[in-house]
Formats: C-alpha cells, structure tokens, sequence
C-alpha cells in the first residue's frame, strides 16, 4: 500500500512531511510504513486517502479486475 500512498505524493509534489501535518499521523510512523513495511491501520489509511483527495480504492494493491 505504501507504494501508492508515496506514487500519490510524487503525483501531487507532496512530501510525506506534508502528509503527517494533514493526517496527525507521526512522519516517523509515517517512515515506519515506508521504511519497515508495517502494516497501515484502516483508520490511518482513511486518513490519508483523505489528506490525497482520493479514494481508498486509489490505495488498494491488487487490481479487483484480474480476478475476473
């Protein structure tokens, strides 16, 4: 997931600084995510599709259409 959340940020000149002022999450937990694969709450994931404007299905890994 940390993969789209960080693709998403590039997108809009964002830097994950930036995300942890509009979230309240922690840049280091933010880091953690990034840096040591940790596993994203969904209340944390909300937040952050939020903060990006997007959907959480803009944030999902796997594409809903190959499994058809």
């Amino acid at each position: 997931m940390w993969s789209q959340i960080q693709n998403e940020l590039k997108k809009q000149g964002k830097s994950v600084y930036w995300l942890s002022k509009q979230t309240g999450i922690s840049d280091n937990t933010l880091y953690s995510y990034k840096n040591e694969g940790r596993e994203i709450p969904f209340s944390k994931v909300c937040k952050i599709a939020d903060a990006l404007g997007i959907s959480l299905d803009d944030l999902r890994e796997d594409d809903i259409d190959d499994k058809k």
